[in-house]
């Protein structure tokens, strides 16, 4: 085993967390190394840029700030240091221009994660950054050092501080593997058990919806239901029909609420408005219409403009004799029922809910039991939908986190 130099501060994990807190301790003048390992950084931060990286959101900050549900009290002090605006100035100079999408959505002008991506890690290397690819951490040994896999073989390395930012249990082949968990338990952390979030779920669609309807957008489309806490939701948006069930952008705003109540209840059933502008009187006035030989779904395309996967939802819910019968059709246009099984794995889910509980840590994000240990991004016990929430939030985490380790040296 070879031991590296003893360092002010290893960050553990090149996301956006950790990079953050490398960023502000290396400008306050600190040694630091950032441990990566995968064999290049940011690969999840990468992902998420496909289609078009959402830095953050635009919409009142008040309102930003609700986003993140019964934590939200613990973040908003870390989302006032470094607010929205704060990270479009933050892009701005890393000669990133930003715009804010017709959604409130903030992005990239060109879009791209990878440019921004570069700029950051240039800006970061002239600050003396260094970085440590394929460095896999294994935990602590006997000695308190911490150990790393690496290329080379074992590496031992001790550091004055040092930030946790090695993300959740989704998406592991980009390196959030949640291996961290039992190390942690071990040193008498408490974790909160890893969930699902931002994800899809199961459906148990017949093998024709999924042969010729898989990968169907169903838009606009309402989703209501009361959980198990007796709470009604009513959304509108878009979701996606997958082989497996359903996903997409509704379905991820309402996700925590959906795994709740079906990790408390079982299988649960919520409707769904496929046509939010009308009212059921105007459905039903309008199938009531005569149709003569035309079959219901030529009557649904004339009479609603209603046709492809919209009319398929319905002919698989219904069944041959529901389909049939006007009434019984139009009132499962305002009122479909659709039972989910249950969520997708962690694996596939966006982002991860669960982690390291708040409980565990002081104000500063330094474990309580583990002097010098600190915690930021993904891995704490916190969730928010997508629309830059998740993002803004990591990093306004690791910026906290780096100004704790600062007061923490410093005393």
């Amino acid at each position: 085993m070879s031991e590296l130099e003893h360092l002010d501060a290893a960050i553990i994990g090149g996301g956006p967390a950790g990079l953050m807190a490398a960023e502000v301790l290396a400008r306050a003048g600190r040694r630091v190394t950032v441990f990566e390992a995968k064999p290049s950084l940011g690969r999840k931060f990468l992902r998420a840029g496909i289609g078009g990286l959402n830095l953050t959101h635009g919409e009142t900050y008040a309102q930003f700030v609700t986003r993140f549900g019964e934590r939200a009290d613990q973040l908003k002090p870390m989302l006032d240091a470094f607010p929205p605006e704060a990270i479009c100035e933050w892009a701005r100079n890393l000669g990133i221009e930003t715009f804010t999408g017709s959604s409130g959505r903030v992005f990239p002008v060109d879009m791209k994660a990878a440019p921004l991506l570069r700029a950051w890690v240039h800006r970061l290397r002239e600050l003396g950054v260094r970085f440590r690819l394929r460095h896999r951490w294994q935990g602590w040994d006997e000695a308190g050092a911490m150990r790393f896999s690496s290329p080379e073989g074992t590496v031992a390395v001790g550091a004055c501080a040092t930030v946790l930012a090695l993300g959740g249990g989704s998406w592991p082949q980009l390196g959030s593997d949640a291996a961290w968990v039992p190390w942690l338990e071990a040193k008498g952390v408490d974790v909160a058990p890893l969930q699902s979030a931002n994800c899809g779920f199961n459906v148990q669609w017949s093998p024709h919806l999924q042969t010729r309807f898989a990968g169907a957008q169903v838009k606009p489309v309402v989703i209501a239901f009361t959980d198990a806490e007796g709470v009604t939701h009513s959304r509108q948006g878009e979701l996606v029909v997958t082989e497996y069930g359903i996903e997409g952008s509704l379905v991820y705003a309402l996700s925590r609420p959906l795994r709740d109540s079906l990790t408390r209840t079982g299988p649960l059933t919520v409707m769904l408005d496929l046509a939010p502008g009308r009212s059921l009187e105007n459905v039903m006035g309008e199938l009531a219409r005569p149709r003569g030989a035309r079959s219901m779904s030529s009557h649904l395309q004339s009479r609603l403009g209603m046709k492809g996967v919209k009319t398929a939802l319905l002919r698989e819910l219904l069944g041959p004799q529901g389909y049939a019968d006007p009434a019984t059709v139009a009132r499962a246009v305002k009122a479909l029922p659709l039972t989910l099984d249950s969520p997708r794995p962690l694996p596939e889910a966006i982002s991860t809910a669960g982690g390291v509980k708040f409980e565990s840590l002081d104000e500063s994000l330094m474990v309580s039991s583990m002097p010098g240990v600190f915690v930021a991004g993904e891995m704490l016990d916190w969730e928010a939908p997508t629309g830059g929430y998740l993002l803004s939030a990591c990093m306004a985490q690791g910026r906290w986190a780096a100004h704790g380790i600062l007061r923490w040296l410093e005393a």
